[in-house]
């Protein structure tokens, strides 16, 4: 690996081809000139063949393991079901590649113990895939808050709603909304207010659909948090929304107001006798975030060669973990949950540069 900042581009495999391999596949085969992609593998080999095809990668394989085989490869893009995500950081640690991974690393906080403790051995890189962080709205909203733009913050608010509820399938192996959907929200909370979550108190329901529930998942919540600053801020997350994706966040300081507004397909606003309207949002994070997508895998790229810190690092996706069990048991037990009571070694582990 001490050759990499001199070879002419970054080999990097893709493990995982679904709807987010295939969106990471397009943005490093177009957007990241100093990247090549070499590999990619499915545990669906038809999905694999058919990625390198369209993509023009000359390798195309059913078992992963084959790709951390390659001395082409520097780096790997994991997108697989979020149960394989740890046993391949271990697996791609050990041979000593650079792991950039969608979130979850795992929903078992020992498993995700087990692998942050590979990476750190095998002294390779890692970045988890929160893709807000790459987004330039976002962006804009921390920097306004560690600026002082706004001033002191005071409070927070966080809207998160998806255009309709994945399949039921999904459902039973995501790890439930606070874990699957939350997670990104609670890493937006620490990311743009610089601080970290020290209680949450969170209320769930089942109104989308009587099917999620069966499935022991809710479809709704929201959750007020506390920060370690003494500010405070309330997350909501829906599973559906009629008008389309919605994405906003909002603080306020004593010096004014951050705000992110949801994206549209264009800027018109229709006006006549009846009305005045626009057209639907984004229709989903494919689109949304398509840009911050391409971001990442461009500093995913950029940190390899150059052997910087990732930006997001494993204990990146560790607390969020952390807070949704806390997120869980507040619903369940019906009361404020302070963190380290879901785990003592939270303010140990979040000990980082937010």
């Amino acid at each position: 690996m001490s050759t990499e900042n001199h070879v002419a581009k970054v080999g990097i495999a893709i493990i995982g081809v679904g709807r987010i391999g295939l969106v990471h596949c397009e943005a490093l085969t177009t957007r990241v000139p100093d990247a090549e992609v070499v590999a990619v593998a499915d545990f669906i080999e038809e999905a694999a063949t058919a990625a390198a095809k369209k993509y023009r990668i000359p390798l195309a394989f059913q078992d992963w393991k084959q790709v951390l085989q390659l001395p082409q490869v520097h780096g790997i893009v994991v997108c697989s079901p979020s149960d394989t995500h740890a046993d391949i950081i271990v697996a791609a640690a050990n041979a000593g590649k650079h792991i950039f991974c969608e979130k979850p690393i795992d929903y078992d906080l020992k498993r995700i113990d087990q692998a942050l403790t590979a990476v750190e051995r095998a002294g390779v890189i890692f970045q988890l895939g929160f893709q807000r962080r790459f987004d330039a709205d976002f962006v804009r909203v921390r920097e306004a808050v560690k600026s002082g733009e706004i001033g002191s913050p005071f409070m927070l608010h966080i809207v998160s709603r998806d255009p309709a509820p994945p399949p039921i399938s999904y459902i039973k192996q995501s790890g439930g909304l606070f874990f699957d959907m939350m997670t990104h929200d609670f890493d937006m909370a620490r990311f743009c207010m610089g601080s970290e979550i020290v209680q949450v108190t969170s209320l769930g329901a089942n109104l989308v659909d009587p099917a999620i529930g069966e499935a022991g998942d809710i479809d709704c919540a929201i959750v007020s948090v506390k920060f370690a600053n003494g500010c405070i801020g309330t997350i909501e997350c829906c599973r559906k929304a009629a008008y389309g994706y919605d994405q906003r966040i909002e603080i306020l300081g004593s010096k004014g107001s951050v705000r992110n507004d949801n994206h549209f397909p264009h800027t018109a606003v229709i006006s006549d006798a009846q009305s005045v309207h626009r057209d639907c949002g984004l229709n989903f994070f494919m689109d949304r975030y398509k840009e911050a997508y391409a971001r990442e895998m461009e500093t995913f790229v950029r940190v390899i060669r150059n052997r910087e810190k990732a930006p997001v690092g494993g204990i990146d996706g560790r607390i969020p973990v952390v807070l949704a069990y806390a997120a869980l048991k507040s619903m369940k037990e019906n009361r404020t949950v302070r963190v380290e009571q879901v785990d003592p070694k939270y303010f140990e582990s979040a000990r980082c540069k937010i």
